[in-house]
C-alpha cells in the first residue's frame, strides 16, 4: 500500500515539474521576441535569418545601413504603394490584405504575407519557411512591433534588411548595384523598379528590367502620389 502511495506521490511531482517547465518555456517565447523588438527599435539588426540561410548557400552579402533620412522618399512612396497601401491606417493587420491573402492561399496552397510590417517581422526574427505556426509567431510579434516602433523606424528597418537581388539587402546596395547611386539620390522610377521587382527579387531585374517589371513600376509610380508614409502628419 505504501509503495503505491509513494508512486503516485511521485509521479504527481514529475507531471507537477514537467508543467513547470513547459510553462517556463512558454514564457521564455513569448518574452524573447519582445526583448528583441524593443532592443531593435534603437538598436539595427546585425543580420536576419534570410541572410544567414543565403550566406550558407555561399553567396556574398551587401548591405549597407543607412537612416531613413539618407533614403530617397520616393522609396517609401514606391514601397507602401507596391506592398501595403493601408500601412498607415492599420495598426499590423491590414483585415482586407489578410483576406486577400486567405483566397490566395485557398486558390494556390501558398502562404504570403498581408502587410509590410508583418514582412519586417519576418525578416528580422523568423525564419523563412512558411507554415501556419511561423504566421502565428508572425501576427504575435507583429502586435508588439505596432505597440513599440513608430511607423518610421518600421519602414527604415524595411528598407535597410529587404532583400533586392542576390546577396543584396537594403536600399543603399540596392541603389549601389543597380544603378550606380546612393539610395538618397533614387528617382521616382528607379524607386518604382525597385519596388516593382519585390514579388521575386531574385527572378526579377532592376538593372534590365522587363516589360512585366515596367509595367509594373508604372502603375506603382501612378499611386505613389495617393499614399500615406512615415513622417507626415497622419502616419507616425
Amino acid at each position: 500500500m505504501g509503495s503505491s502511495v509513494d508512486h503516485a506521490a511521485s509521479t504527481k511531482r514529475r507531471a507537477f515539474s514537467l508543467v513547470r517547465l513547459l510553462r517556463t518555456v512558454l514564457l521564455i517565447a513569448l518574452a524573447v521576441p519582445i526583448l528583441v523588438i524593443a532592443l531593435y527599435r534603437v538598436v539595427n539588426p546585425p543580420i536576419t535569418p534570410l541572410m544567414l540561410i543565403r550566406e550558407g548557400e555561399g553567396e556574398p552579402l551587401h548591405q549597407t545601413w543607412v537612416p531613413l533620412s539618407q533614403i530617397s522618399p520616393w522609396l517609401p512612396r514606391a514601397m507602401v504603394a507596391s506592398e501595403d497601401q493601408r500601412f498607415c491606417q492599420h495598426y499590423g493587420f491590414d483585415f482586407e490584405a489578410i483576406g486577400e491573402a486567405i483566397a490566395h492561399y485557398r486558390q494556390t496552397g501558398k502562404l504570403r504575407g498581408a502587410s509590410t510590417i508583418s514582412q519586417t517581422v519576418k525578416n528580422i526574427l523568423l525564419w523563412p519557411w512558411h507554415s501556419f505556426v511561423r504566421k502565428g509567431a508572425e501576427a504575435y510579434a507583429t502586435l508588439w512591433l505596432e505597440l513599440l516602433w513608430p511607423k518610421s523606424r518600421i519602414m527604415e528597418v524595411y528598407l535597410n534588411v529587404i532583400e533586392l537581388g542576390h546577396g543584396i539587402y537594403g536600399a543603399e546596395a540596392a541603389a549601389e548595384t543597380h544603378f550606380h547611386k546612393h539610395a538618397a539620390a533614387l528617382t521616382r522610377h528607379e524607386a518604382a523598379i525597385l519596388a516593382a521587382i519585390l514579388p521575386n527579387p531574385r527572378r526579377f531585374s532592376a538593372d534590365h528590367p522587363s516589360a512585366y517589371v515596367e509595367g509594373r513600376a508604372h502603375t506603382i509610380e501612378q499611386w505613389m502620389g495617393e499614399v500615406e508614409v512615415p513622417a507626415s502628419r497622419e502616419c507616425r
